[in-house]
């Protein structure tokens, strides 16, 4: 994409780093590729819930203890997944944000909301396993701190991106003036990925339905309520 084709966001709001780099032998690189290569083809033919770790490490031609020294259970494997994936979300948010670069920042936000709840159903198959492990079991980083998505590159990237647009939106007059910060926060957590799995498995909404509240709550009310 040419710079002069790019919004002004885009310019503004480099893409997140979604991991360290790791400074890894090449075995241990090799590894992590047939684990991960073996895990999407499994997945893709059983299902997650149906794929066991060993059928994993037996399918990437490792041991077990290889394949848990890397990841201690499958939501870390599920994590590692997912994190690929969340590079390009936020490709396609870009792309997004910059056709969209002429319309009303209360669009380019309906739009971003459209395509993260598109991507978290795309992906809702991997979100079991890590609900799973929250739940119950997290290796903690050397902080002590189990990881969260709060705390990922990601949610750091939508917070400032949602931060953008709602400020915008309400120095153009489009919004009544609000707490920005806390409405960021507050959209982040309807749409948060445990949430999201949450309200498909559990409440049985559908993807639509959920997208139709969240655009209700934080598009067409604050809309209405400044019109």
């Amino acid at each position: 994409m040419e710079k002069s084709e790019q919004c002004p966001l885009c310019s503004i709001l480099p893409p997140p780093k979604m991991a360290q780099v790791r400074v890894e032998r090449r075995d241990a690189m090799e590894h992590r590729r047939r684990i991960l290569e073996a895990a999407r083809k499994l997945f893709a033919e059983q299902g997650v819930g149906a794929v066991s770790m060993h059928q994993i490490a037996k399918s990437a031609g490792i041991g077990q203890g290889t394949l848990y020294r890397r990841y201690a259970h499958k939501g870390e494997l599920c994590m590692d997944l997912l994190s690929e994936r969340n590079e390009r979300l936020v490709e396609d948010m870009m792309t997004l944000l910059a056709e969209k670069r002429s319309t009303t920042a209360l669009e380019r936000l309906d739009g971003a909301l459209e395509c993260v709840i598109a991507f978290l159903e795309e992906q809702g198959a991997l979100l079991g396993p890590i609900a799973g492990a929250t739940r119950h079991y997290f290796p903690c980083e050397e902080s002590g701190k189990p990881p969260t998505f709060e705390s990922s590159p990601l949610h750091i990237w939508l917070y400032e991106l949602l931060t953008l647009l709602l400020t915008e939106a309400v120095e153009r007059k489009e919004i009544a003036a609000l707490d920005v910060p806390f409405t960021a926060d507050a959209i982040l957590a309807t749409i948060n990925p445990l949430f999201y799995h949450f309200q498909r498995q559990q409440r049985g909404y559908s993807p639509e339905r959920i997208l139709k509240g969240v655009r209700h709550i934080y598009v067409e009310r604050v809309h209405t309520d400044h019109a």
